[in-house]
């Protein structure tokens, strides 16, 4: 077996022969670790960075499993409706061949076109839990024939509130399936759903959980909130190339992207509040490069899929440092480097010292010439600065556990 080549791991020579059309020559390293082990029927646990090509590590042994065992399903597991439908289309690129149908059951569009697709009887179902339990409760699907179970991104499945659906629709497969499990970080919650539902798992761990992806090199501004604009405008004319920028809440969100047009970028937004085909058209043209800038919530942190992104900019500090992970993750992808850069206010040290322990390095500060420069406030400093905030006031207004996407 070689790490150059998709050969030798097992894959059926119908599925090489499309992944040898699609130009796929050199697996990744999740790819090359886990997918022998799944073609075998054994349950995975795949921990990667974002970017890491975990689609076809459980894209390839899904199909080759179905395609030799008529009349069983697949299912897959996404927290997010860009992720279901970049799952879709990277699968769907496999499937046609072996003359197996997938559907994709998402929020936020018509159930209708959904319930068609259904009585077509798809061998491979890719959902959001919260809309495969609405099919689910209205009899519109059973999950008698699921032989092969995937939870893809869990650790954000569960941090979105999924878990009682995530259980809900478990309970209901069959006890003699084959559940994978991959994500690039690997909380004690996600390793809890392991234990309770796989049997004997092989953990395959490319990189230490949390681990920033190699090719991003990262840089910090320390700056004031009303200096924001200002130095993001001066970054953006540094960086000609396409920009994924990160807000906390969706009303910055709508903010900064106002600001951005009025200053004639052509830019884009995603987050809770745009509809499903605001979001797929944002997207698209962020792809396609319409849009140069594409502004966005942590909702899109794991449901892009591009490659190309010069830079992405925190413009505002994840509330969960682990984020940040996913966040730099959209750049630097498939062997190309890339850069992340973040905004940090004098009063975020803490919240930064949080990130480098999860990215086990050093952000390097750096300072612009055009904007006053900041220090971080001492510790004892900055909470004292917090301590002034209005009474009630939390820095995350959206409760972690409660699902808004």
């Amino acid at each position: 077996m070689t790490e150059n080549s998709f050969y030798g791991l097992g894959i059926a020579p119908g599925i090489l022969d499309i992944i040898n059309a699609l130009k796929f020559t050199v697996p990744t390293p999740i790819q090359h670790k886990a997918i022998p082990i799944a073609i075998q029927g054994k349950d995975v646990i795949g921990v990667a960075q974002t970017g890491t090509g975990k689609t076809l590590a459980f894209g390839i042994p899904m199909v080759q499993r179905l395609a030799g065992n008529p009349g069983s399903r697949g299912l897959v597991l996404v927290p997010t409706r860009e992720l279901a439908l970049q799952v879709n289309e990277a699968i769907a690129k496999l499937a046609p061949a072996f003359k197996l149908r997938t559907t994709v059951l998402i929020g936020g569009e018509s159930i209708r076109p959904q319930i068609d697709a259904l009585r077509r009887n798809p061998a491979i179902i890719i959902a959001t839990p919260g809309r495969l339990n609405d099919h689910i409760e209205q009899r519109l699907v059973t999950m008698d024939k699921v032989s092969i179970l995937v939870l893809d991104e869990a650790d954000r499945m569960l941090d979105m509130g999924f878990l009682p659906q995530i259980r809900r629709i478990i309970r209901l497969l069959p006890k003699e399936r084959q559940t994978m499990l991959f994500s690039a970080t690997m909380s004690q919650d996600v390793l809890r759903i392991a234990s309770a539902y796989m049997r004997l798992p092989i953990t395959t761990e490319i990189a230490p959980s949390g681990t920033a992806p190699e090719l991003v090199s990262q840089e910090l501004f320390v700056v004031r909130k009303e200096k924001k604009p200002a130095l993001l405008a001066e970054i953006l004319r540094q960086y000609p190339g396409a920009v994924l920028l990160f807000v906390r809440t969706r009303h910055n969100a709508e903010r900064v992207a106002r600001s951005l047009r009025e200053n004639a970028f052509s830019v884009a937004e995603i987050h809770s509040d745009r509809s499903m085909s605001q979001r797929r058209e944002a997207l698209s043209g962020f792809k396609s490069g319409r849009y140069r800038i594409l502004v966005a919530t942590d909702i899109a942190a794991r449901g892009i899929d591009i490659t190309g992104i010069e830079l992405v900019v925190n413009y505002d500090i994840p509330d969960d440092p682990e984020n940040y992970v996913h966040r730099i993750g959209r750049t630097g992808r498939a062997g190309m480097e890339g850069h992340a850069i973040s905004f940090a206010s004098p009063d975020q040290l803490a919240d930064v010292r949080r990130i480098e322990q999860i990215v086990k390095t050093t952000i390097p500060i750096s300072k612009h010439p055009a904007i006053p420069s900041e220090e971080f406030l001492p510790a004892f400093k900055a909470s004292k600065a917090k301590s002034f905030l209005p009474p009630g006031f939390r820095r995350s207004r959206i409760p972690r556990r409660v699902r808004i996407f």
